[in-house]
Parts: structure tokens; sequence; C-alpha cells
């Protein structure tokens, strides 16, 4: 087993355990990044430059995800949504918390 700190915002919601909802907490992302991160930032460890706080719901985004066109560049407007979808499948968003760190506070 390895240590590793991570820095997470101090109003970050506490991890949930592995198969819950996901509530934002930002655990997962910022210890490595998901394969289309990989992809897009060519790197394997995090935290994911992606990784997005929000102040008015006090917890971490997927970037990729909810503003894909902030980091692919190319992207058209109208491919927008499909690359929601297809991102949205690749990080299996809604599927439940599947990190399985062992978080301290």
């Amino acid at each position: 087993m390895q240590e590793q700190i991570i820095h997470l915002h101090a109003a970050a919601p506490a991890k949930p355990p592995e198969g819950q909802p996901c509530n934002g907490c930002g655990v997962c992302c910022a210890l490595e990044t998901c394969p289309a991160a990989r992809l897009r930032f060519l790197q394997k460890k995090g935290p994911c430059p992606a990784l997005q706080w929000s102040d008015a719901e006090q917890r971490y985004h997927c970037g990729l995800l909810v503003n894909p066109r902030t980091y692919l560049g190319r992207l058209p407007s109208v491919a927008e949504p499909f690359a929601r979808r297809l991102l949205a499948r690749w990080i299996a968003a809604g599927q439940g918390c599947d990190c399985s760190a062992d978080v301290q506070p």
C-alpha cells in the first residue's frame, strides 16, 4: 500500500464509500487521471488538470465533462453533446464511486 498526499479544497465533501453515488469529493481525480484525461494531458498521476472546484456547489466536477471545449480547443460546438456523452461513459459518470483509496484527514 502506497501513501500519497493530495490537496483538496477545505470545503470538499468527504469521500463516499466505494459504490455509493459520487458526491464530488475530488479524491479519485486528485490521485490519478482517468483514461480520457490520460489521452488529453498525457499523464497518469494526478491531480488531473481538468479537476474543477465549484464554489457555488461546494464540490468538484470533471472539467472535460462539464466544459469539453475548454480542454478540447478544436472541438466544434455542434460536437459538444457527443463529447459529453462519450466522456461520461469513459469516466463512468453516474455509476457511483469507484475509488478504493483509504482517505485520512
